[in-house]
């Protein structure tokens, strides 16, 4: 939760410099919002331009009494465009970069263009081609929202490097810190750097021993405005702990007036993100209000919609790569193309899932061979160099090409393009009570446990990342992820 503070008359900041804003503090936010810009000036222009050619050809001629271009409404059509969405706020610096709001903005801003477009053409009686509003629109929408993906895959790629981060300096009791330092750098896409701590006390220069022990200790809560300007902080995040009340988060909002750092507030309640969380002020306190997941309706017909057409679209440009590794399976080890294994799907029912064989005919029953070499916790079984697993197995399980007949699986509605794992019934015999709540929706032949590690993962995480998914999913997640499932396999790590 970000908490928004008023902008200040000018004085002198308590961290002893004059006040500045949070853009000028991170040259590289502003510099990568203004070529936001520019990228998509440049991609509505481009879906303007490809509009006249498909209805008008080169010439972009129209006849209405005289003869006049098309190409002479492409300027104007992309200002007011790019207008809508910097009034739609698509370049405001805390949408940028993460979650799913960023496109959810540009779509809706490129609704309200379409209709604004619409009432324009009524009201004023004018002769637009619908064909070209029908291609220029969608298409401009497309390219928009892919130009983003495409950035932020750039902005991932630098924050993996250290780059283009946020440095954090985080406030709260030593476990909450730890936690929310634990959960900060497995995100590291996220863009938030931990540079120290400050805990009630302060006796300690580094945290207990644990994971993320590794956070100095910089100072006690009255030390934050130091601590602030000796480790070049420019975002502080409270963790939820004892001790830290409203007051005590009012004197902090006062302190950071005017300085350009922004003030982050972990709640109380995590694995709870997005679309589930408003504000609701009552009686002057601002209160998160949680909603219900929505586990069924419209979204879920949607959802079910982009599954299929994306899968049959999938499944035609990459059948020859299908056929060719059908082939190579086949050439290369005994046994069928196609792997065919019991999973348990939504509310508990049974389905065949659909792989390209990777392992040996016998692997199943050589698996109580090697339970004692099992490098994975909770019910799940993993080997990095798996004795069962045929070369070219190796190959295809390293860039996910073994899970592409699944794709059949999401035709047949018993899969979705994205979901949890779907597990076997003996993992599921083993599932804690919360554990099932899993098997509330499809499960997916990615996720956020693909795109968070794969393998690497402690069951613990993959339970945490798939109960997330389940409580938060939305469309605009699911395209996220795809996306970042892409980056994630062409890397090829964490597989195995």
């Amino acid at each position: 939760m970000t908490t928004t503070r008023p902008s200040p008359a000018p004085r002198s900041s308590l961290l002893g410099a004059g006040p500045r804003q949070a853009a000028d503090a991170l040259p590289w936010l502003r510099q990568y919002s203004e070529r936001l810009v520019l990228l998509d000036l440049l991609l509505v222009l481009l879906a303007a331009v490809v509009g006249v050619v498909v209805r008008f050809g080169l010439g972009g001629e129209q006849v209405q009494g005289r003869s006049y271009s098309y190409y002479l409404v492409v300027p104007p059509l992309a200002v007011v465009w790019i207008a809508v969405l910097g009034l739609s706020r698509c370049y405001e610096t805390r949408f940028l970069g993460g979650g799913t709001e960023e496109f959810k903005r540009i779509t809706n801003a490129c609704l309200r263009l379409a209709a604004t477009v619409v009432f324009i053409a009524f009201a004023f009686e004018l002769e637009v081609s619908r064909l070209f509003v029908g291609v220029v629109l969608p298409l401009g929408t497309l390219a928009l929202l892919l130009g983003r993906a495409g950035a932020r895959w750039v902005l991932y790629r630098g924050r993996r490097k250290g780059l283009y981060s946020h440095r954090v300096l985080l406030v709260g009791s030593h476990p909450h810190v730890r936690e929310l330092t634990n959960r900060l750098r497995s995100e590291p896409q996220a863009g938030f750097i931990v540079v120290g701590a400050c805990v009630p006390g302060a006796r300690e220069t580094r945290l207990p021993p644990g994971p993320g022990d590794d956070v100095p200790v910089v100072g006690a809560l009255t030390d934050i405005p130091r601590a602030i300007a000796d480790n070049q902080a420019d975002t502080v995040a409270v963790a939820a702990s004892p001790g830290i009340n409203g007051d005590v988060l009012r004197s902090l909002s006062y302190e950071l007036e005017g300085t350009g750092v922004d003030l982050l507030v972990a709640p109380a309640l995590t694995n709870v993100t997005g679309t589930r969380i408003s504000i609701r002020p009552i009686a002057g306190i601002p209160l998160l209000h949680v909603d219900e997941p929505e586990l069924s309706g419209g979204r879920r017909i949607v959802k079910g919609t982009f599954d299929r057409v994306v899968a049959t679209s999938a499944i035609i440009a990459v059948a020859p790569l299908l056929v060719g590794i059908a082939i190579a399976v086949r050439l290369t080890s005994r046994g069928p193309a196609i792997f065919r294994q019991e999973r348990i799907g939504r509310d508990g029912t049974t389905f065949k899932v659909w792989k390209f064989r990777s392992m040996l005919l016998d692997a199943e029953q050589r698996q109580a061979e090697l339970l004692h070499s099992n490098e994975h916790d909770g019910p799940l079984f993993k080997m990095r160099c798996d004795p069962r697993i045929t070369p070219l197995g190796r190959q295809l399980r390293k860039y996910s090409l073994d899970e592409l007949p699944q794709l059949f699986n999401v035709l047949r509605g018993e899969m979705s393009l994205v979901g949890p794992r779907p597990p076997l019934a003996s993992e599921v015999a083993l599932y804690e009570r919360h554990t099932h709540r899993r098997l509330l929706v499809k499960p997916g032949i990615t996720g956020l446990w693909q795109v968070s590690g794969r393998s690497d993962l402690s069951w613990e995480e993959t339970v945490r990342l798939d109960l997330r998914y389940v409580e938060d999913w939305s469309l605009g997640l699911d395209i996220v992820v795809l996306f970042r499932t892409a980056a994630t396999v062409l890397r090829g790590s964490g597989a195995y």
